[in-house]
């Protein structure tokens, strides 16, 4: 199975605001605030699922484990738009996020 990685994603929600401009906000740095405040809209679904259903959720047979999912990639789709809102490129992403890493590799 390929990797699916962030320029996959971007991509992906290039063509969804691409299709729907007369429909959706545009993709801006103004609207970032508000594709930010949606992104954390769905991490509090996320929040409610976990806390109804516990860690069980996660696992393979439960039936919730794919709304989990579903709602885990709804906020993966407003991450992205913020990221396309913002101009910030999966090479700036990727050098920044490796940096963090380094130093949290040292950290302790």
């Amino acid at each position: 199975m390929a990797d699916f990685g962030i320029n996959e994603m971007l991509e992906m929600q290039r063509a969804l605001q691409e299709r729907y401009k007369d429909k959706w906000e545009g993709i801006s740095p103004e609207v970032g605030k508000s594709k930010l405040l949606w992104m954390i809209g769905e991490v509090g679904e996320v929040i409610d699922i976990v806390k109804k259903h516990g860690p069980e959720a996660s696992n393979a047979d439960h039936p919730e484990r794919e709304h989990l999912i579903e709602e885990l990639a709804d906020v993966l789709m407003y991450y992205n738009d913020v990221l396309l809102c913002y101009g910030i490129t999966a090479e700036e992403l990727k050098e920044i996020y490796t940096d963090k890493f380094q130093k949290n590799m040292k950290r302790w």
